[in-house]
């Protein structure tokens, strides 16, 4: 189901998403905001791709000088317009592949929580488009799950579908960090060996962290 996220789950029900998580769902939101957070320099202009209504972006300016948020779904940019009214935050309906930017724009720019496999795109164009935006010696962040937070992470998945966020849970299908739902939505991961074998294809110097024993970070510093 290529467009869910930007047809089904945008705006106020991807909102309700993030208003219905469990607390440890809530510390693992934060976690990867504070590990965002420690790589921004002040004087930094971030490009959030996949930003959603804003709900990161609001809180990277209160390090980094200027943030970009793009989202494929004008549902989302147009409620991030509505919440955040900050002259250091740009919203974009734009396509995380086909970015408008140009060449070496920014100094940081981030695809967390999963928006790598969530984008339902080809990672090496994700990647590939990132780094052509990005400046030489700045960095990339892209975010998946950890497999040990798999039973916070379904349970999430589980209060969602019962508020008719998502579909009903196919649990014969879930499984091996990918969740499915009987109305086709698919959720999958990537692992600290995806990334570094992504990250392989490009001209970069990549990392993988493990935070809070929920989120893998791919850091990547374009050569």
């Amino acid at each position: 189901m290529q467009n869910y996220y930007s047809e089904n789950l945008n705006a106020l029900n991807l909102k309700k998403c993030y208003e219905v998580a469990p607390a440890r769902v809530r510390q693992f939101l934060e976690a990867e905001i504070a590990f965002v957070l420690s790589r921004i320099q002040q004087n930094d202009s971030v490009l959030d791709l996949g930003c959603g209504y804003g709900r990161v972006a609001v809180r990277l300016v209160e390090v980094a000088r200027q943030v970009t948020g793009i989202d494929i779904s004008p549902d989302n940019i147009k409620l991030a317009k509505e919440m955040y009214n900050n002259d250091s935050l740009r919203f974009y309906e734009m396509n995380a592949i086909d970015l408008s930017f140009e060449e070496g724009r920014f100094d940081l720019t981030i695809c967390i929580q999963n928006g790598i496999s969530a984008f339902k795109v080809n990672p090496a164009a994700l990647v590939k488009e990132a780094l052509r935006v990005t400046r030489k010696g700045g960095m990339m962040l892209f975010s998946s799950y950890s497999g040990k937070f798999w039973e916070e992470r379904l349970k999430w998945f589980e209060i969602q579908s019962d508020n008719q966020l998502i579909g009903e849970i196919d649990h014969e299908q879930t499984k091996n960090g990918t969740i499915v739902c009987k109305d086709g939505f698919r959720a999958t991961t990537f692992s600290e060996q995806d990334f570094l074998k992504l990250a392989s294809g490009f001209n970069v110097a990549a990392q993988v962290f493990e935070i809070d024993n929920s989120s893998v970070f791919c850091e990547m510093i374009k050569n």
